[in-house]
């Protein structure tokens, strides 16, 4: 490596320490935690809390994962590539776990320079090209969210019908909103969500409108507890009570340490690279994802992505601020 390689290094490394304390205050000050931190990969949350009480799990792989989350949280759309290509590698020695945090409870509490949502607009469009993940802004402008409780709640309700396809509903709800530009605090829009991956939209609605909220009252109260200030949070648990905490978007070295100090005789899975098994296990792959789990390079990734749309292999979906590509005719 170049010594100007490593100093940069260094740099950064060193940029990233003052980050912290540096959106801290700058979330004091405006209060809102939609303004989230590319650097430092953080999306703030109001009146948190820096108290981590961890609660004893009874696990049955040797790492549990408690992932604290939101669906409008650019930063964890921001981890997609690394958390998917955790799930192939590590998925037989880990359980993951999510939890709603409730990024956005209205707009009441805002002040300073981010006060109405329009403001956030500009915000995100900056971060889509920080993170390499697409994002359109634009809902802040023409069909803006007032809450993300209620998409948190109905994954909740998502979550007592089935945690597989709550997962998927968690991403068919976030592509809506980053690159849709739809307001998925709308239940039309997450009734069109929970038919495409396969969940009870009648049931699914009951539960919304019913139990699902006193779950989601369940993960706030969590997270206060567990000291969550921000998303992503991903604690890494073992039955002996040792924990590992990556805070915001990491590379993907972090997640991987992270499981290999609680679980070291964890064995990585070598999965196949070829797009179409990558497709077969993901529904939808940006470039960013698809170069982070075929190990291509970026400019190749999209390359490659925009060959196979051109011969019909893929749909490829494109906004103002990248693309992301679709496997044909099949749900997920």
């Amino acid at each position: 490596m170049k010594l100007t390689q490593k100093i940069l290094i260094v740099l950064i490394m060193l940029g990233n320490l003052g980050c912290r304390a540096q959106t801290k205050n700058k979330m004091e000050e405006n209060n809102n935690p939609l303004m989230c931190d590319p650097v430092e990969g953080i999306c703030g949350i109001p009146d948190s809390t820096t108290n981590t009480k961890i609660t004893t799990y009874s696990i049955e792989k040797p790492v549990k994962v408690i992932y604290f989350t939101d669906p409008i949280c650019s930063s964890c759309w921001g981890i997609e590539p690394q958390l998917r290509k955790l799930k192939l590698e590590y998925g037989n020695n880990m359980e993951i776990e999510y939890r709603m945090g409730g990024l956005l409870p209205d707009w009441n509490y805002n002040s300073g320079g981010i006060n109405k949502p329009s403001d956030v607009a500009h915000h995100w469009d900056e971060v889509s090209g920080y993170y390499d993940m697409p994002i359109d802004g634009d809902v802040w402008l023409e069909d803006p969210l007032h809450s993300s409780y209620p998409p948190s709640i109905a994954f909740k309700a998502a979550q007592m019908q089935d945690n597989e396809k709550a997962v998927l509903f968690l991403r068919e709800i976030r592509e809506m909103v980053f690159l849709q530009k739809k307001n998925i605090a709308k239940w039309e829009h997450l009734e069109v969500a929970a038919k495409k991956v396969g969940l009870d939209a009648v049931q699914l609605k009951k539960d919304y409108e019913g139990k699902a909220k006193n779950l989601f009252e369940e993960d706030l109260k969590l997270a206060r507890e567990y000291g969550v200030r921000g998303f992503p949070t991903i604690f890494f648990l073992d039955n002996s009570g040792n924990k590992e905490i990556v805070y915001g978007s990491k590379p993907y070295a972090f997640y991987e340490t992270s499981v290999l100090k609680l679980h070291p005789k964890a064995i990585k899975n070598e999965y196949s690279k070829n797009w179409e098994t990558l497709f077969a296990k993901y529904n939808s792959l940006t470039a960013k994802e698809f170069s982070e789990l075929s190990g291509t390079p970026r400019a190749e990734s999209e390359k490659q992505l925009n060959e196979l749309a051109t011969k019909g292999n893929l749909d490829k979906f494109t906004t103002k601020n990248g693309s992301i590509w679709i496997r044909k005719n099949t749900s997920q």
